[in-house]
């Protein structure tokens, strides 16, 4: 998997001049998200951690979110996505976070649909929650990959955005 090196390199920037801390729940992605964190230039000053949950009973015991939503949607929403960012940078203890849900393969839950919901927290705040489509005829893992460069490139421009402002 190929990750823009740009991309990598101003995110790990950007946390580590500010001494922040991410962490990621992904389940759609399938670790996509860690990997990327994992290539970047000094990844340890920054990155707690992640966990890719793909079943509906880890993601309620994992990152505490309702069963009886998920079940409903499959495990597949924005509030879904949303509530997994919040868990996920409470549960390690981080500024920031990024969580990710969807289908990468069209099936009948997904209308065959290819689609992703991803969710970026700061401080406690989901601040973007956001839906990707894609055409149904993607591969698997080039869906996953697009979704996950979204993700990153979101995170960058947020990044950017919350940047302390200059006295």
């Amino acid at each position: 998997m190929k990750f823009s090196e740009i991309l990598l390199q101003k995110i790990s920037y950007y946390l580590r001049d500010r001494n922040e801390k991410i962490s990621i729940a992904e389940s759609v992605t399938s670790g996509c998200l860690q990997l990327a964190f994992s290539k970047m230039p000094s990844a340890e000053q920054f990155f707690e951690g992640g966990l890719t949950v793909y079943t509906i009973d880890q993601k309620v015991k994992q990152l505490n979110i309702d069963y009886n939503e998920a079940k409903a949607v499959n495990c597949v929403s924005k509030n879904l996505t949303e509530v997994m960012a919040l868990n996920v940078a409470k549960l390690y203890g981080t500024e920031w976070s990024i969580a990710t849900t969807g289908y990468s393969t069209p099936i009948p839950e997904s209308g065959n649909d290819l689609f992703a919901f991803y969710a970026l927290s700061y401080k406690g705040e989901v601040i973007v929650s956001d839906r990707i489509d894609l055409h149904p005829l993607t591969k698997p893992l080039d869906a996953q990959n697009y979704f996950a460069e979204c993700a990153l490139s979101c995170l960058t421009s947020e990044i950017k955005r919350h940047l302390p402002k200059a006295h």
